[in-house]
């Protein structure tokens, strides 16, 4: 009978264990559009939602900047702390999954007790001094009828998948950062060459100018311009060098080093534009951690609805205990001794002044915070994509423009230089001319690093990776 009593409870709350409180949950609805408006002839691609991002910056092609990223894995402390909180979210879920499964748990004791002669209704043959042993063991087992355990489990796990994603989402953002950052300054290395070569440009013409001068050629101003020219151009050299510093220092945080132990060599910067095929706006939702992240972030608030609603109804539980109880030690484990108990029991709340209304209430706001933070993230992934792809748009015809101009400018310098030597000009036309081509190669440089930064970003914005492209893929037409 005892036995046909526990299956009947066994089986009553089997059929009642799928009762859950959470909403239906639901992808907050996003307006994508079917095309990005500034990917003009970019190559489109469809990326799968699990492809892995890879060592995306070994398409620059520079050994130097593929070494600093393997440090950021390793060696940032921002991306390390990311994953202590990952080890705190798993734990969180491993502690909500411990509540399916029972609590076992044991006792023994023993103690030799007096009882007061004087005790009420102490028969005669009771005797004064007696023993006390018991050992125990029970079982207790939460049926979760209403699904609270289980949406526990489930904002747990929702949370510990966002952990990972945040985790991902802050290696790309760190990647991305030092390619930026190393780009920027190797374009600085470019310039510090290019100032070093007009610098010695500049002293010859002043010594040129000198000459000429003590040959009552050239005025005592054409001295004077000669010199502010070349003081001007070593004064930018210092300005290169400091500017070149703070990137330094920048590199060296994000790889995790001290800034004043870190130092790189001047180099060439990466020459190799990549194709980076732009996708389609879908492909986002599939390929940015950041997206992912804040979509099991509304995961967990839905769950966690599920736990605020179960409060309302008893927290049912069945228990199972059973030992031996005896007064003497010997024969202490026999049957005369046992004892046991079984059944469920009903702990429930009927008055708490609103308290679990008001926790529902804040679980249903948490989820709509949740979903707009959603829609926010991916109206903001769009941004940057459309951002980084109109600024290599722009960028490339900027570039084609800016390369005439250089090769018309240095054709304006040796024009002047000529003349001036043949007397003809004065030398303010000479250093109108030097300004122009300086100007101009300046500018050509600042294009190829910020073409170089855009496309870093771009890689950023589109979640770090694509689909397999050939190694050689010509850089795209600027679009006109």
């Amino acid at each position: 009978m005892v036995r046909r009593r526990v299956c009947t409870v066994l089986i009553a709350a089997a059929l009642v264990s799928g009762c859950s409180f959470a909403p239906p949950y639901q992808v907050p609805p996003s307006a994508m559009p079917s095309a990005f408006k500034e990917a003009g002839g970019w190559q489109l691609a469809q990326p799968a939602d699990r492809m892995p991002r890879g060592e995306w910056w070994t398409v620059y092609r520079d050994p130097v900047l593929d070494e600093l990223e393997s440090r950021v894995a390793s060696a940032n402390p921002d991306l390390a702390a990311a994953m202590a909180r990952h080890d705190q979210a798993q734990a969180y879920l491993d502690q909500a999954r411990a509540g399916l499964f029972p609590t076992i748990g044991a006792y023994a004791q023993f103690s030799r007790s007096r009882q007061s002669d004087n005790r009420p209704l102490r028969g005669a043959t009771q005797p004064a001094l007696y023993n006390s042993a018991t050992v125990d063991a029970g079982l207790n087992y939460d049926l979760d009828l209403w699904g609270k355990v289980r949406n526990e489990v489930a904002a747990g796990k929702a949370g510990e998948q966002a952990s990972q994603y945040d985790i991902e989402s802050l290696r790309l953002s760190l990647q991305a950062k030092l390619a930026e950052a190393y780009f920027h300054l190797r374009g600085l290395d470019q310039q510090q060459e290019l100032l070093a070569d007009t610098v010695r440009t500049y002293e010859h013409a002043l010594q040129l100018t000198e000459s000429r001068h003590g040959g009552g050629i050239a005025s005592d101003l054409d001295v004077s311009r000669a010199q502010t020219q070349l003081e001007s151009a070593r004064a930018s050299v210092e300005d290169v060098s400091a500017r070149r510093a703070l990137y330094e220092h920048a590199i060296a945080t994000i790889a995790g080093e001290a800034a004043s132990k870190f130092s790189l060599a001047p180099a060439v910067a990466p020459t190799y534009l990549p194709s980076i095929p732009a996708g389609v706006p879908l492909a986002l939702l599939q390929r940015r951690p950041d997206i992912a992240a804040a979509e099991r972030h509304v995961a967990q608030a839905n769950a966690q609805i599920g736990v605020a609603k179960a409060a309302f109804f008893p927290d049912v539980s069945l228990g199972l205990d059973g030992g031996y109880q005896s007064t003497t030690l010997s024969p202490w484990l026999a049957a005369p001794n046992e004892m046991w108990s079984i059944g469920p029991s009903l702990l429930v709340t009927l008055f708490d002044g609103g308290r679990r209304a008001a926790v529902t209430r804040q679980a249903q706001a948490k989820l709509a915070e949740n979903g707009e933070k959603y829609k926010a993230t991916v109206l903001l992934a769009l941004q940057q994509v459309e951002d980084q792809l109109s600024q290599l748009h722009y960028l490339g015809n900027e570039s084609a423009k800016e390369g005439r101009a250089l090769s018309a400018a240095q054709r304006t310098l040796e024009l002047s230089m000529s003349r001036y030597r043949d007397g003809v000009v004065s030398y303010l036309d000479v250093v109108t001319a030097q300004a122009m081509e300086l100007e101009t190669q300046t500018s050509v440089l600042d294009l190829q690093t910020r073409e170089l930064m855009a496309s870093a970003a771009l890689i950023d914005a589109l979640g770090g990776g694509w689909a397999n492209e050939p190694a050689d893929t010509p850089k795209p037409p600027a679009m006109k």
